[in-house]
């Protein structure tokens, strides 16, 4: 008797893609040479110049053999650092950004306006439990203090912008001890327009992880989520595609001259965030000085902020940071230069020298006349 029974199906293999739960927590630091790159070339939504750049951002593989900078997960979002047009900043000035009360300040009064320091570094970090923005936070808190830039001869100062709740502001300062201002851009308007893209990629370890592990700023992004869970924020700390950058506002005339209208900030030699002030004319004031942007870095992968040594030199500041235990880590963050632009420091440099030899000049001339 012949049976009608048909032969089992042939069950074809299944390839499982490396996974990228959590920001692509692993099991160790290390690459898998057997793990094929994640896709990652979601890019920033179209909305200008700059944006459109971004959205030709592809994905490269990096060679395994970087002893260096192992790569955790191979491949990273080629983007650009092209500096902002002044169409995209006059579009984006308005937007607006908020504290931690939930006060909302427009872009442009973080940089601009009668009370605004002449030149402003925004750091835009990812979501508010990224353990590797936390540790980039903390050692540019070590390395760069509010006493260092009162030492420059040209008003300096540092915001830092998030894309999650305004809520988690507070516990996210106490988390890394930023001496700087923080605030959120929940709807990432701020992030599309200027061109910065979304990737879970994580790149080469950098040098401001400080030997800090994967698995550590994993964990410690978990455990900060997990307090959150009675607060209703949890799901709130942000996009976690998201990566950020670093852009510096300076004159738009690059110059050292006295500005249009003195910052409150210059005649009080005091380091304050801004105060709102988005009419440049009221009580018969003079406009205040016009800003661009100088110079600027976007990330292409979650944890490649510009190293210390460059945002030192670009802030005019002397010295590289507090060097790490990793020399050869240490020496790549010297050596590599990430950003796009040229700004003020050379010119603040040449003024701190003549200002030094002037008041040598001047000791010297007293101590004859004395003599």
């Amino acid at each position: 008797m012949t049976s009608d029974k048909k032969p089992p199906a042939k069950v074809e293999p299944v390839t499982i893609p490396v996974s990228d739960i959590s920001n692509g927590l692993d099991t160790a630091d290390k690459p898998t040479k057997d793990a094929k790159p994640t896709t990652i070339g979601e890019t920033s939504a179209p909305g200008s110049k700059d944006a459109k750049s971004a959205e030709q951002a592809t994905t490269t593989d990096q060679p395994h053999d970087d002893s260096v900078n192992p790569q955790d997960f191979q491949g990273e979002v080629q983007t650009n650092n092209d500096l902002p047009t002044i169409e995209t900043l006059r579009k984006i000035e308005m937007y607006t950004v908020l504290d931690s009360d939930g006060k909302t300040h427009t872009f442009k009064s973080l940089y601009a306006g009668h009370n605004s320091p002449r030149r402003v570094l925004i750091i835009f970090i990812r979501h508010f439990f990224c353990g590797n923005c936390q540790e980039y936070l903390r050692t540019l808190s070590a390395s760069v203090t509010p006493d260092a830039l009162l030492q420059l001869p040209i008003s300096t100062f540092i915001a830092v912008i998030g894309c999650g709740a305004p809520e988690l502001i507070n516990s996210y300062i106490k988390e890394t001890g930023c001496p700087f201002p923080v605030y959120a851009d929940p709807t990432r308007r701020l992030y599309t327009e200027l061109g910065m893209v979304r990737t879970l990629a994580m790149g080469s370890r950098p040098a401001y992880l400080q030997g800090k592990s994967l698995a550590h700023t994993v964990v410690s992004g978990v455990v900060q989520g997990l307090k959150q869970v009675k607060s209703g924020l949890v799901m709130k700390m942000g996009d976690q595609k998201q990566v950020g950058g670093e852009f510096l506002f300076e004159p738009a005339t690059l110059t050292l001259d006295t500005p249009v209208t003195t910052p409150r900030s210059e005649e009080e030699k005091k380091l304050e965030p801004p105060s709102e002030d988005d009419k440049q004319d009221n009580h018969g004031e003079p406009p205040v000085e016009e800003k661009r942007v100088t110079w600027c870095h976007r990330m292409r992968t979650t944890r490649d902020h510009a190293e210390m040594p460059e945002l030192m030199e670009v802030l005019g500041l002397d010295g590289n940071g507090a060097p790490i235990k990793d020399k050869k880590r240490w020496e790549k963050a010297l050596k590599t230069r990430k950003g796009t632009g040229l700004s003020m420091a050379s010119q603040m440099s040449r003024m701190s020298i003549d200002t030094r030899h002037s008041i040598s000049d001047t000791k010297a001339q007293e101590l004859h006349t004395s003599s």
